[in-house]
Order: structure tokens, then C-alpha cells, then sequence
């Protein structure tokens, strides 16, 4: 099965997530799993972290860590993604070597072209539809795909309010990997090991 899925962590993290997390992976379309947290203690992260990655080594899927490169590197995480607020592309490049760096570019050619600049190993455009999780992301362009498809070879990411009725149209358009949350950890009809069956 192609692994298309760039799956994020919700907040909350509990025991309940650890055996979630375990049957949703164990589907086998997930390629990357993003560890996307604000205000945990560095204490308790490191714990957080300790379990997720025997869970996502278990299964082959990369581990990413959000926002903090230095930490990416000190929990050796397989990568790091960033948004354009946290912190020098230039400085995490160094710091990460030969580690995964993800960038995110909303729906920006100067942005993606910065990125790569610092060999970014892949872009991530959006929000292109409502998301529960950024609700006031900014909303990107469908043709941003379209021109990435063109004109770069790194791989893309979209973001942003993506379900099983529009994800289909995104990899038309070029995006290689999906990221998905809310729809996973947060249905209100599905349990999440259900739910991640609805994008193969």
C-alpha cells in the first residue's frame, strides 16, 4: 500500500493514545507521524516521546517532532518540521545534518524556494480548506500545487481541513503526502482506527 498519510499528533496525549496510535499505524499508510504539542513540560515530553517512537519505529513510520529543531536532535527524532516562526532554516540545517527538515510554506513560491535553499527535505503547503485544528490559518491556493508539481522536485505536503471526500483531488494536483488530525483523533463517527482506513 502507498503510504500517503503525514498523520499529526492531537494535544492531548494519554494511554488511550498509545494503543489508538498502534492500531491506526499498523494500517500501513502512514508514512510520517508529527509530534505536535504546546505546553508540555520537557519532563513529561521526553516520556511522551519515549513511547511514540517504539510505536512509530514498530511500524517503519518517521518520526517528526514540530517546531523545536534543537530538541528534534537532542530526543533524536528522525526530523523536524517548522513554521516560518521557529527559527533560522539556516541554523536547523546545520544542527539537524542529515536528519529530516520539513518546512512550512502556506501557499508561497518564495517561501518554498527558501526552504529549499536550505534543503528542505519536503514543503508543506495549505491550509487549502477550514481546518478544526488552525482554524484562522491562512488559505492557500489549489494552483500552488500545481506550480510545485511543475517546477520542484522535493515532495509536498498539503495541509489544512483535509477528509476523505477531498484528498483524493490534492494528490491529483501534486501533493505527494496528506496531513491529517482532526479527522482522525477527533471524528465524531469514526474511531481512529476506522478512520484512517478511509484514505488508501
Amino acid at each position: 500500500m502507498r503510504k500517503i498519510i503525514y498523520l499529526i499528533s492531537p494535544d492531548n496525549i494519554n494511554f488511550k493514545f498509545y494503543v489508538s496510535l498502534d492500531k491506526v499505524l499498523s494500517f500501513g499508510n502512514v508514512k510520517f507521524f508529527q509530534l505536535r504539542t504546546k505546553n508540555i513540560k520537557k519532563d513529561k515530553l521526553f516520556k511522551i516521546i519515549k513511547k511514540l517512537k517504539k510505536i512509530t519505529k514498530k511500524h517503519k513510520v518517521i518520526f517528526i517532532l514540530n517546531d523545536d529543531y534543537k530538541y528534534a536532535f537532542k530526543i533524536k527524532a528522525d526530523g523536524c518540521h517548522m513554521g516560518q516562526s521557529d527559527g533560522s532554516l539556516k541554523d536547523a540545517r546545520k544542527k539537524l545534518k542529515n536528519k529530516i527538515l520539513g518546512v512550512t510554506c502556506h501557499s508561497s513560491k518564495d517561501l518554498a524556494y527558501n526552504a529549499l535553499k536550505y534543503n528542505a527535505d519536503y514543503l508543506a503547503f495549505g491550509s487549502f480548506f477550514k481546518s478544526r485544528l488552525k482554524p484562522k490559518a491562512r488559505k492557500a491556493n489549489l494552483n500552488i500545487l500545481k506550480w510545485a508539481k511543475k517546477n520542484i522536485s522535493s515532495p509536498v505536503v498539503a495541509i489544512g481541513g483535509i477528509n476523505n471526500k477531498n484528498y483524493k483531488k490534492l494528490i491529483r494536483l501534486g501533493a505527494k503526502y496528506i496531513a491529517i488530525s482532526s479527522f482522525i483523533w477527533d471524528n465524531p463517527k469514526l474511531k481512529p482506527e476506522l478512520a484512517i482506513k478511509k484514505f488508501k
